[in-house]
């Protein structure tokens, strides 16, 4: 497998204007290349010992790994939920133009 350098990072939250205002804060900041918010997700959770479930948001966050935990940092700050979902997924290949369309889009500093 190779290892391309960039992840894949999945937030949920608590809504379509939540997900507006963590997408504008890491573009803003060039921490992204690109993201995606998909409006309406249905997710059912365990939390704090009952099962529960709500209608949220989800960002598809593509950036380069190196800026994974800045990433997390910034959502964290922003982020309405005490224990916000914040996973990253590597990418191990991809169409070459594209991810270094990522690199040139994103800003380690």
């Amino acid at each position: 497998m190779k290892e391309t350098g960039k992840v894949v990072i999945f937030v949920t939250t608590s809504s379509e204007e939540e997900a507006r205002k963590v997408a504008e804060l890491l573009l803003g900041q060039r921490k992204a290349a690109c993201i995606n918010i998909v409006p309406r997700v249905d997710s059912s959770f365990w939390w704090q010992g009952k099962l529960d479930s709500d209608r949220e948001s989800l960002l598809i966050i593509k950036t380069k790994a190196s800026l994974l935990q800045k990433v997390i940092a910034l959502v964290k700050e922003v982020h309405s939920y005490s224990v916000p979902e914040i996973i990253a997924l590597p990418v191990i290949d991809g169409n070459q133009d594209y991810l270094k369309w990522i690199d040139d889009e994103v800003e380690e500093s």
